[in-house]
């Protein structure tokens, strides 16, 4: 069985920072790509950014100037820098592991970190 664990998340001021960290198994690391989804409430999941297992990152649309997503392969931990936050980034944060095979996807999700941003 394969667990993610996220992990740095809390209530923040506007214009505040948090790292969050997601764990796994070196296995993950080692071949999957890897992202940060969030869902508010009321609203849709959605990916925030993904990074490969190389490390090539890729961001939603107009977020890549305050968040940074990242990973150490050897430390078998994913990151995401969220600075300058707004109310509006407030939602649960789901670390995501996947890989495609000919046949199937395989897929490992966290259980969600909450992240509110308020004054």
């Amino acid at each position: 069985q394969v667990q993610l664990v996220e992990s740095g998340g809390g209530l923040v001021q506007p214009g505040g920072s948090l790292r969050l960290s997601c764990v796994g198994p070196a296995h993950i690391f080692s071949h999957y790509e890897m992202a940060w989804y969030r869902q508010a409430p009321g609203k849709q999941r959605e990916l925030v950014a993904s990074i490969t297992s190389g490390g090539t990152a890729d961001y939603m649309e107009g977020i890549q100037d305050r968040f940074t997503i990242s990973r150490d392969n050897a430390k078998t931990t994913m990151y995401l820098q969220m600075n300058g936050l707004k109310p509006e980034d407030t939602a649960i944060y789901y670390c995501n592991a996947n890989f495609k095979f000919p046949s199937s996807i395989s897929e490992f999700w966290g259980q969600g970190t909450q992240v509110t941003v308020s004054s």
